[in-house]
């Protein structure tokens, strides 16, 4: 892939120059909600291996985190859940890198009290058992904007509407349905991965029926010269952090 190759190319001529961190140097990262649980795992594989600072990982939905980018949020380095987002940035002149994909992201039907691998999107409208449906925001999520063509493609939007609540970001979308303030929700299939929400079934909405979930990131142009910030993004090349991902449900481009 070409905006890969040309990351890494970066990378290669970035540690050619670049001196040791300093010991006060900090990693600060922006990530979308849905790799809440991957991310974690992804960050203490690595401190396993890498002396130095310690990443601190703000998660949230992409398209805020984006706008706080823009407006001088001080993050090094930015996962989102839609490359569009990080091509942006690029845009923008806020980017020291191109925008590299590292994962297609699913989303599924969850619930915590009913059986979901038995629910379809249809049924979201029509079975009185489902009263509230938990999706993120469309606006700024793109879990959200993903769910919400799902329903769409399969001509129960408009049905469906009267039923949604809205979460700040996937993870919130996740914690309703966990909460009980919906009791369904179409959500991360790597948040339904996590252990916890794992316990419950839940159905796999089929991916012909929205635009991909395509996850990219960029080092920001804050995090140029973070050495740090290099060093994570070569390490989520590795088979560890892939094979990583892969158990919380992404598929990773070959």
């Amino acid at each position: 892939m070409k905006t890969k190759r040309s990351l890494f190319a970066a990378i290669a001529a970035c540690f050619m120059v670049l001196s040791p961190p300093a010991a006060a140097e900090r990693l600060s990262v922006a990530a979308a909600s849905d790799l809440r649980y991957a991310l974690d795992d992804i960050v203490a594989l690595y401190r396993e291996t890498h002396p130095g600072p310690i990443p601190t990982v703000i998660y949230g939905s992409s398209g805020k985190m984006t706008t706080q980018i823009i407006h001088g949020a001080p993050y090094d380095l930015f996962f989102s859940a839609d490359i569009a987002f990080p091509q942006r940035l690029q845009a923008a002149g806020l980017a020291a890198t191109e925008p590299a994909v590292y994962a297609i992201g699913r989303i599924v039907i969850w619930s915590n009290t009913l059986d979901a691998s038995e629910l379809r999107l249809p049924d979201l409208a029509t079975d009185p058992r489902v009263r509230r449906v938990a999706i993120a925001q469309p606006a700024h999520a793109p879990y959200g904007r993903r769910a919400r063509e799902a329903l769409q493609a399969t001509g129960v939007w408009d049905a469906v509407q009267p039923r949604l609540v809205f979460g700040e970001n996937i993870a919130h979308a996740a914690q309703m349905v966990e909460s009980g303030a919906a009791n369904v929700g179409i959500i991360a299939l790597s948040l339904a991965r996590f252990p916890g929400l794992a316990d419950h079934p839940f159905h796999l909405i089929d991916d012909d029926l929205h635009q991909p979930l395509t996850q990219g990131y960029v080092i920001t142009e804050r995090g140029r010269d973070n050495e740090a910030a290099w060093s994570l993004v070569r390490f989520m090349e590795t088979d560890a952090v892939h094979r990583t991902m892969e158990r919380y449900g992404f598929v990773i481009p070959r």
